[in-house]
């Protein structure tokens, strides 16, 4: 048996010898002794007529445009059949590069227009490419699983593309992210210092001029991918990052769609210093590969959008659990914690009277003061109940911690919710807090296809209605004896009180006065808007 041959990646031009005729249901839509042929390596041929001698073509082209780094910036044309116009139905490239020069303002069909070709015999026979091979695509199909972080398979990546002769010294990749505060991070590989720099993009910078005038943005919507000699001060793209990459040395630049699998594009971009920058086949060898690449790293961002979206909605801990493997019902610990339960006072006055815009303004910004409180001191926020938070806070050995903790995240909580003003309402914005400790399961529950990863035991139903007593009795935080005694004097006793579906009657502790709940100070009132 022959060996496969190995080919680099490359595009042949050449004239048709012989007269070709493209047709669209029996319609002749071009007819040429002067056609060209175009074979480019793992596509099928494709002919391009001359303008003169295609027929139903607009006389002007249409608004779309996209690019080919090798063949130039694609112009598309309707065609007017006389049974409809088939919109895009053809392309030209108006100013190719120079691989492409040959076919310059040429008229190439999509199959769906030209369904029909005649020519002389074997015109459009495909040759054998061969096979892809070299030290990359080893690389790729050995190695590089190894690399299980985003970070350490960009910087792989770009050392790869050296050690296999391509001239970057700038590997850019670009990944949109699923979380709700970065729309995407980049990955920015060095040659010269070996490291690779993570930017994170925020939702505001998508609409930012920098964004909008970005290659990263034209490629991601779909426009193909950009290809631009550095070493020329105007060229058909004019981004401003390849001003930058001209500064530092840069004579080539590019950047290639990387599609997942869902359908969206992210991006990957690279930068020549080599004096001829990139050659067509060390170009060819990336793109052959470019599917390949992307699902590394759709494989790494589905893991990371995993891990931000637990995190987002379960908390780090528990997200951190649940992605761990504890996914089955009954799945979780028996635990000493205190929990925390928090609830907006007023909550349906301040929806009356607000915007919805407003008053989820106003809602958020209470959850946010809750929330950060919380974690500051080690706590973890495990559910929104409409307008209300609960919160544990896992024991050490004999609880003090996290009794303590809970506390001070409680008047931290009061005195910062406070300050909270709604628009155009100069009202002070309250909360009730709940506070209580003991043993408590920690884990799933629910039904075999829905479950809720969350804390049930005597102590979350104490703190909540505890919360809910704090309304009735005008208190900012009522608490247990249990988290009394870890208060160091900060909380007195308000008596027996009979709580809601709690059998017996329980000791209820208090600030031994509610400006005790602010500490004497208060922060800078915050408009929320």
């Amino acid at each position: 048996m022959a060996k496969p041959t190995s080919l680099p990646y490359r595009i042949q031009i050449e004239q048709v010898n012989g007269r070709v005729t493209a047709y669209a249901d029996n319609h002749v839509l071009a007819s040429s002794e002067r056609a060209m042929i175009m074979r480019e390596t793992r596509l099928q041929p494709v002919v391009y007529f001359p303008r003169s001698d295609v027929q139903m073509l607009a006389a002007q082209p249409s608004d779309k445009r996209t690019f080919c780094p090798f063949k130039g910036t694609a112009t598309y044309w309707d065609l007017h059949l006389p049974n409809g116009t088939i919109s895009n139905g053809a392309w030209s490239y108006e100013n190719a590069l120079e691989e492409a020069l040959n076919i310059e303002g040429f008229i190439a069909f999509f199959p769906e227009a030209a369904d029909r070709f005649e020519g002389p015999d074997g015109f459009l026979d495909q040759p054998d490419d061969g096979h892809v091979s070299g030290a990359l695509v080893d690389w790729l199909m050995r190695e590089a699983w190894r690399h299980d972080d985003p970070v350490e398979l960009t910087r792989a990546l770009g050392k790869r593309f050296v050690e296999d002769g391509i001239t970057v010294f700038r590997l850019n990749v670009v990944i949109w992210a699923l979380h709700p505060e970065h729309a995407g991070i980049a990955y920015v590989w060095n040659r010269d210092s070996d490291q690779v720099e993570i930017r994170r993009a925020s939702y505001d910078d998508l609409v930012s001029a920098g964004y909008q005038t970005s290659p990263i943005r034209h490629v991601s919507e779909g426009l193909g991918g950009v290809r631009q000699c550095l070493k020329v001060e105007k060229g058909e793209f004019s981004f401003p990052v390849m001003a930058e990459l001209r500064a530092q040395g840069g004579t080539d630049y590019v950047a290639m769609p990387l599609p997942f699998s869902n359908g969206q594009i992210h991006v990957m971009t690279m930068a020549s210093d080599h004096p001829e920058g990139f050659s067509t086949a060390d170009l060819g060898r990336v793109f052959e590969c470019s599917t390949v690449i992307s699902r590394f790293f759709e494989a790494l961002s589905q893991r990371s959008n995993a891990t931000a979206l637990l995190e987002t909605y379960l908390g780090q801990g528990t997200g951190a659990r649940v992605l761990g493997g504890e996914i089955r019902r009954g799945d979780g610990d028996d635990i000493d914690a205190a929990i925390l339960f928090c609830d907006l006072r007023n909550s349906t006055g301040w929806a009356e009277r607000l915007s919805r815009k407003d008053y989820l303004a106003l809602l958020n910004a209470f959850f946010e003061t809750v929330v950060d409180r919380v974690h500051t001191v080690g706590g973890e926020v495990l559910k929104f109940v409409g307008d209300g938070v609960l919160a544990v806070f896992p024991s050490d050995a004999n609880g003090g911690h996290a009794r303590a903790a809970a506390l001070k995240a409680a008047i931290t909580i009061i005195r910062e919710v406070e300050s909270l003003r709604a628009t155009g309402i100069d009202q002070p914005v309250s909360c009730s807090i709940g506070l209580d400790f003991g043993r408590v399961t920690y884990g799933n529950v629910g039904s075999r296809d829905r479950l809720d990863f969350t804390v049930i035991g005597r102590p979350a139903i104490i703190a909540s209605r505890l919360s809910d007593l704090a309304k009735v009795e005008g208190h900012t935080i009522l608490a247990t004896e249990a988290i009394a005694r870890a208060a160091e004097g900060k909380l007195k006793t308000i008596g027996h009180h009979v709580l809601h579906n709690v059998t017996e009657p329980i000791d209820v502790y208090a600030p031994l006065n509610e400006a005790d709940a602010d500490d004497g100070h208060r922060p800078l009132q915050r408009i929320i808007a």
